[in-house]
């Protein structure tokens, strides 16, 4: 194993990445098995899924533990923290590329597909062929009215109260980091905690905000393009919310231990690159989803 003084730090053999893998194969094929299971137990199944839940819970628990001794041993250098730079910044340029298929379809259905299913531009007869009938418009819940009806969320309601709570928190996260540029344990604390409270403010009011589409506006996944659309970039939003909120949750927990310290912190900086790239795919859904 090397110093922190050079050389390539190569860590010790590890059974975590096998576990993981156990319980990423029962939680994806619980949940296949339950998918079609309508004559049976779907529940059975499920059980299945929660159960590689819980290895992976266990297994990210474990896994991270290891890491977080090693750093606090003084075991890794220079090029470890590179390599630490590096795999974040790819693993948040998979993320843009992941946000980035679902407003690419936004964007697809809104401006061409829609249109051309209504005849507009219509080289290829796209609505002789599929639907005659059909009237373009947005928000569409397709052909034949096969969402039912349904009224789209408004942007200034909660929508426009979850930016400020997002923008705010995006500001207490820097005001953390410079709190521990600083040597200001008490305002890193500070900051770090202001801004979990303000991630888990903001779920609290998406699912608020979720409980009123479902129920008042009829607003559903199985509400056409709109619907799905809505639901998946929202959703998967409000996901990644929730795993920056954990995360800077157990940077907070860590820094109230005395972890960290000027010169070296990239764990936060990575939770605070996460939660940075968490606010900015919410303003543009705010505008695109909302706004527009």
């Amino acid at each position: 194993m090397s110093s922190t003084h050079g050389g390539y730090y190569v860590p010790e053999p590890s059974h975590w990445p096998i576990v993981g893998s156990i319980g990423l194969f029962l939680a994806t094929g619980g949940f296949a098995m339950a998918l079609p299971d309508k004559a049976g137990d779907p529940m059975g199944s499920l059980g299945v899924m929660y159960a590689g839940f819980a290895v992976i819970a266990v297994m990210l628990f474990g896994w991270f533990g290891t890491v977080i001794r090693e750093s606090e041993n003084g075991l890794y250098n220079a090029q470890v923290d590179r390599s630490f730079r590096m795999g974040m910044t790819w693993f948040i340029f998979s993320e843009v590329m992941f946000f980035a298929a679902f407003f690419g379809a936004l964007y697809y259905i809104r401006i061409f597909s829609d249109p051309w299913l209504g005849g507009a531009g219509n080289n290829l007869s796209t609505n002789e062929w599929l639907y005659p009938e059909y009237t373009s418009q947005w928000p569409t819940n397709g052909p034949g009215n096969l969402g039912g009806e349904f009224q789209t969320m408004g942007a200034w309601g909660i929508p426009a109260l979850n930016t400020l709570i997002l923008l705010a928190s995006g500001v207490t996260v820097t005001w953390a980091h410079w709190g521990l540029k600083k040597e200001k344990r008490g305002q890193l604390i500070l900051g770090l905690f202001a801004t979990v409270a303000l991630g888990f403010i903001f779920v609290g009011f998406q699912a608020y905000e979720y409980i009123h589409a479902y129920t008042d506006l009829n607003l559903k996944l199985t509400s056409g393009a709109y619907g799905s659309t809505f639901y998946m970039l929202t959703g998967f939003h409000g996901l990644h919310v929730t795993i920056g909120a954990i995360m800077l949750l157990i940077m907070l927990l860590r820094s109230m231990k005395g972890h960290f310290t000027e010169e070296n912190h990239f764990a936060f900086e990575a939770a605070a690159w996460y939660w940075h790239f968490v606010d900015v795919v919410w303003l543009g859904l705010f505008i695109f989803v909302y706004l527009v």
